[in-house]
């Protein structure tokens, strides 16, 4: 073992001194993708605060390359008023496998079907928040079939050269978290 990774297992230990009890959760506003609840903690020094937290079932997505380009989704985002680039994914449902998820999310957007998915990395976007927790995995041995989007759901498929892409990240271009660590990680990973 390294000792960088047991440095870091050391720190990710809990820890008395930093550590938030919840005294109280409020459940308030339960939506379709996601819940918020307002919860008072008690600090490590026994004054107390308040967080609000955003409950997500989390997400999936898929790295999948054919011939040195990324198959990325071209789609408009309400949220930030603009289009995005971003690896096939989408939403868990409750109780699915998160490589389901994104299996199914690579097929409805793209038409794309994977022999394999094999897991690069998951990550908490903003763990200050929410925990939404999301997986990308890398697709093996692709074949061609149909796309089917959900109702309402509008998506371009873009096959972007692989260096390109990489460059995109670091100009800001492809700024979506998912798209950015999945790539990311193929690349560190030699699987690019």
């Amino acid at each position: 073992m390294s000792e960088g990774l047991d440095m870091i297992r050391g720190a990710l230990a809990p820890d008395a001194r930093l550590h938030e009890r919840v005294v109280r959760a409020d459940p308030e506003w339960q939506g379709k993708i996601f819940s918020v609840e307002h919860l008072r903690v008690e600090l490590s020094d026994g004054s107390l605060d308040w967080r609000e937290v955003v409950r997500h079932h989390g997400g999936a997505g898929v790295v999948a390359v054919r011939d040195g380009r990324v198959c990325l989704v071209r789609q408009y985002r309400v949220a930030l008023g603009r289009m995005t680039l971003e690896i096939p994914a989408g939403k868990v449902d409750p109780g699915e496998p998160r490589d389901e998820c994104a299996a199914r999310e690579l097929t409805e957007e793209t038409g794309l079907v994977a022999e394999r998915l094999e897991l690069l990395t998951e990550s908490y976007g903003a763990p200050g928040f929410t925990d939404e927790h999301t997986s990308v995995y890398f697709a093996h041995g692709l074949s061609q079939g149909d796309a089917a989007p959900d109702e309402g759901e509008f998506v371009d498929v873009l096959w972007v050269p692989v260096d390109d892409a990489v460059r995109a990240i670091r100009l800001g271009l492809i700024d979506d978290a998912k798209t950015v660590e999945g790539i990311l990680a193929a690349k560190a990973y030699g699987m690019l």
